[in-house]
């Protein structure tokens, strides 16, 4: 119920919420829940999956979402791990564990097939990542202001920078993961080509963030698999 699971014959060394920003992707999420259970379950962890959904017809907003995702997350549990985790992507290695560094942000998503297993270039974050409570408030969170343009990657590529903080990524052989392509119509942008800027980050990162953020909880539910959290 919810999502929440944690092994019954031990006592895990860690817990991981699962934060997925959602819209209209129905078979994705069927197909990501269907594998990332069991997934999760082998490596032994206590974890929750969140799914938020943001409602309207408006642009879609990742970043946000995932901001409002970690607010909700952290009055659940003292997560040791937050786990940002695009909907159409399934890890292929049993030993890509889902859990954070204990010093810097962890690119998780280091090969995914549709680059030939490679970055598309040098300071991608995207796909899926793993940051502590601690890296994520040291550096604000997301930026709240990016309206389906899908540059927030490099966005928070660079906070990460000038919070004081370097990105690690998981190794290659390990963080290989598949792109579920089904061509749904909806307005999520091509994330995996690198954007133009529009947003001068090194000013704005201090002052757009978790602590500017805004937005009116619609309804919390928990569902068999997943946590729904809907945001306005």
């Amino acid at each position: 119920s919810g999502g929440h699971y944690k092994p019954p014959h031990c006592f895990p060394r860690y817990k991981s919420a699962i934060l997925v920003a959602y819209r209209n992707q129905e078979k994705c999420l069927h197909h990501l829940l269907y594998y990332i259970h069991p997934f999760l379950q082998r490596q032994q962890l206590s974890y929750t999956i969140y799914l938020i959904q943001q409602v309207g017809t408006g642009s879609f907003n990742r970043a946000k979402l995932l901001n409002v995702g970690v607010r909700e997350a952290m009055k659940d549990e003292e997560w040791d791990c937050l786990v940002l985790h695009d909907i159409d992507l399934v890890p292929e290695n049993d030993y890509n564990l889902y859990i954070c560094d204990e010093y810097y942000p962890k690119h998780m998503a280091s090969a995914m097939d549709k680059f030939q297993y490679t970055l598309p270039y040098k300071s991608f974050f995207g796909g899926v990542s793993a940051l502590t409570p601690e890296h994520y408030m040291k550096m604000n969170g997301f930026p709240n202001t990016y309206w389906g343009d899908g540059g927030e990657n490099d966005d928070i590529a660079t906070r990460i920078h000038l919070a004081g903080m370097k990105i690690v990524r998981t190794s290659p052989h390990l963080g290989r993961y598949r792109v579920m392509d089904y061509n749904e119509e909806t307005e999520i942008p091509d994330p995996w080509r690198r954007p133009p800027s529009q947003h001068n980050t090194r000013k704005t990162w201090k002052a757009d963030g978790m602590n500017t953020l805004q937005f009116r909880l619609l309804s919390r539910t928990k569902h068999p698999l997943y946590t729904k959290i809907t945001v306005d």
